[in-house]
């Protein structure tokens, strides 16, 4: 037994890494009609944990302790054969229930598990936001708390979206097992945008009090490398989008300052980029180069890739090349305005700022932040007028303060001058 005391740093990351997955192999034998049944065990072996642990301190495999304690508890509950008959025997067909006491927590059901759960939890009749509150509360164990600050959302508007969500996901028929290659297929486009607005609320929060939400990046990767891991979902498009999430990941320590402030590409430390992230992508984007399928993530993970590459004179041609495409296969505004980055290392700043003007996204905070940007180099009055719309039009606080910084450096520059 290790210190009494350690548990109260191990549990919450066990929480995180296990919940889930405990969550996954119990909604198998309660069904998805019951899953309240599965987390409430779940929560209990938890719970049982912190009290414990507490007193005897931390076992010597302390998951393999958490996953005997939630078997026997599911032992238990079947034993008490009266409390099923009387709740939810009427309520539920005879194969929604698997009343099945001796059943293994082993690691190939647990990988089977929590990709059909993935697949559950991504149910097309959900919203967007539904379908991201769901997998943030079921797939990666965050409270309704967490959820409602990662979206800057009041924790009952939370709670209505999952309640909503849950019953849609009680309704649909979509059972934890072995997944098909048909259930696979009808679904994977659906799991991966999850994933990668996922992702992308972790890299570049748009609604919380933070730019960068770590765990946010984390879960999504933690999430695609169990696709990785299954033959079935294992193909181009799922290693294309993790290398991306790899790539873009290795700058994350890079993309903030010490006060929370972002930091612009230009302006990056490279000896803060983790090299090891960056090997993983280029792993996965090679074995996404496997066959003909070439998707958006492809594109995507392929300008993540230059991105990373800071010694290739002609990396900025392809990144703009590979903008080209990807506005091609699906246009946005966002992507217009990287594109016109790009744009601007290769044509000058001049003649990219006729190309953002073109686009006319005057509700969009990130097109007079480009224009700033652009016009920080020939013009510090129209820079600073730019900045100042983009503060009105963002509501995140620390992309005001970031702005903020760049206006008192151009005011500075031009007392300077």
């Amino acid at each position: 037994m290790s210190s009494a005391n350690s548990h109260n740093e191990l549990l919450p990351h066990l929480f995180r890494q296990e919940y889930a997955k405990m969550t996954a192999v119990l909604c198998r034998h309660f069904g998805l009609v019951h899953i309240e049944i599965a987390e409430d065990i779940a929560s209990d072996t938890f719970l049982k944990a912190s009290e414990h642990w507490a007193i005897n301190g931390v076992p010597e495999n302390p998951t393999a302790w958490l996953y005997l304690v939630a078997k026997n508890k599911t032992k238990d509950y079947f034993k008490h054969i009266a409390i099923f008959q009387t709740q939810v025997k009427d309520a539920v067909k005879p194969d929604e229930i698997e009343v099945n006491k001796d059943f293994e927590f082993n690691t190939q059901i647990i990988a089977d598990s929590q990709l059909a759960m993935i697949f559950a939890v991504c149910n097309p009749a959900n919203s967007r936001e539904a379908q991201i509150s769901l997998a943030l509360q079921i797939l990666c164990g965050f409270s309704v708390e967490e959820i409602a600050n990662a979206f800057l959302t009041k924790k009952e508007t939370v709670k209505k979206r999952l309640h909503r969500a849950r019953t849609q996901l009680r309704n649909d028929n979509f059972k934890i097992k072995a997944l098909s290659e048909l259930e696979i297929q009808s679904r994977l486009d659906t799991v991966l945008k999850m994933l990668y607005l996922l992702f992308n609320e972790g890299y570049f929060s748009s609604t919380g009090n933070q730019t960068v939400r770590k765990e946010l990046c984390s879960e999504a990767v933690r999430l695609m490398l169990v696709l990785t891991e299954n033959p079935l979902t294992n193909v181009p498009r799922v290693n294309a989008l993790l290398a991306l999430m790899c790539f873009q990941s290795s700058r994350l320590d890079a993309r903030t300052g010490a006060d929370g402030e972002a930091i612009l590409f230009d302006n990056q430390d490279k000896k803060l980029w983790d090299q090891s992230l960056i090997d993983r992508g280029n792993y996965y984007l090679v074995n996404a180069c496997c066959g003909t399928d070439v998707s958006k993530y492809h594109i995507e993970a392929g300008i993540a890739y230059w991105h990373t590459t800071s010694t290739n004179d002609n990396k900025w041609k392809h990144i703009l090349q590979l903008y080209n495409q990807l506005l091609f296969i699906e246009y946005s505004p966002i992507t217009a305005l990287n594109r016109a980055f790009a744009f601007s290392k290769i044509h000058g700043f001049k003649k990219a700022i006729n190309e953002v003007e073109k686009l006319d996204l005057s509700e969009s905070n990130y097109f007079y932040e480009l224009l700033g940007y652009l016009y920080s180099s020939t013009d510090l009055d129209i820079a600073v007028q730019h900045y100042t719309t983009a503060i009105k039009l963002t509501k995140s606080p620390t992309e005001q303060k970031t702005i903020k910084l760049e206006i008192e450096r151009l005011q500075k520059m031009k007392k300077i001058s």
